[in-house]
């Protein structure tokens, strides 16, 4: 753990010195209610930083994933990388089909397409095409 907890760390202590004296015979029931318990710490922290999180996005500040992401949101490396997994992976049975049903002119094509739909995404054209529509209140979603 990185933030010690002292009401679970006693918590535990007594769950480990409780086994002791009733014996190996008890240590499920123990290790259950030890786990009932951590559970429930856990979802006290997880309730408190959703809370806070909401009154930030109140008072108007922006959630942290859009703060963390260069752009304010998604836009960074892994979704760039993602796009290009996804790209290249359709763009084998495309290849195909387009080769064995058009020939050389159709793979010309079709590769056209795929470096051109990666050209695009990759200058943020329609990212910046949404935030304009959203700033000017047209919204597109």
């Amino acid at each position: 753990m990185a933030t010690h907890d002292p009401e679970l760390r006693k918590e535990l202590d007594a769950t480990l010195q409780t086994r002791k004296e009733l014996g190996p015979e008890y240590e499920s029931e123990l290790v259950e209610s030890f786990l009932e318990k951590l559970d429930t710490t856990v979802d006290q922290r997880v309730r408190r930083q959703f809370a806070e999180q909401q009154m930030q996005v109140a008072r108007g500040a922006q959630p942290p994933r859009a703060r963390a992401a260069p752009g304010g949101g998604g836009s960074g490396y892994a979704e760039r990388f993602g796009f290009a997994t996804v790209s290249l992976v359709l763009a084998v049975p495309l290849s195909a089909i387009s080769a064995v049903n058009a020939g050389l002119t159709g793979l010309i094509v079709s590769w056209a397409g795929i470096v051109g739909v990666n050209a695009v995404h990759a200058s943020g054209f329609f990212k910046r095409s949404r935030q304009d529509a959203e700033q000017d209140g047209d919204g597109w979603e």
